[in-house]
């Protein structure tokens, strides 16, 4: 036996163009089933595509330096007018805390004038209540000496000894008096 196959016998030229026919609707079916298989695999390469793009995008946007990026500009984007009033409120809110202490510190100094000037008047008016009686005294002292003295004084000068109502005469002895006649 011979390794060579043996030649197929000749065909019949109807069998060799049934032959054929057969060939060519294997080989339309086996064009169809390529082409097929040809549009599955380029919609499974751009759907593969696709898939890469995608995690591509997912892996650098889950990437925690994008992703806290990301948040912290979104963040800063909503919060930063709020963030900024704040710190104007604070600012203004110190502000107004610094004015009050000072107008509290002056108030402070202002009342405690007042009370020093009141409480140096109340010591002056002790030290005059308590000088008082002596005043008394000395006005009712002065008030004798006066109704001694008074009549003698104005009795020494010719025109208060008029006004009296009494006559300045001259005595015996030279010496000039005021007189009070009785009518």
């Amino acid at each position: 036996m011979s390794d060579i196959p043996a030649a197929p016998a000749p065909l019949s030229d109807d069998e060799l163009r049934e032959t054929l026919d057969l060939l060519s609707t294997v080989l339309a079916s086996v064009s169809d089933r390529v082409d097929a298989q040809t549009d599955a695999m380029d919609r499974l390469t751009k759907t593969a595509t696709e898939a890469r793009q995608a995690a591509f995008a997912a892996r650098s946007q889950t990437s925690p330096e994008n992703y806290g990026q990301l948040v912290g500009d979104t963040i800063d984007g909503r919060i930063s007018d709020s963030l900024t009033r704040i710190t104007q409120t604070a600012s203004d809110l110190i502000r107004a805390s610094n004015h009050t202490q000072e107008v509290l510190k002056k108030a402070s100094e202002d009342r405690s004038d007042a009370l020093r000037q009141l409480r140096d008047r109340e010591q002056k008016l002790d030290r005059f209540k308590s000088r008082l009686p002596w005043f008394g005294l000395g006005a009712a002292v002065l008030a004798l000496a006066l109704t001694v003295m008074l009549p003698r004084f104005m009795a020494s000068n010719p025109s208060t000894c008029a006004v009296l109502g009494a006559s300045w005469t001259t005595t015996t002895t030279g010496i000039d008096a005021c007189v009070f006649y009785q009518r």
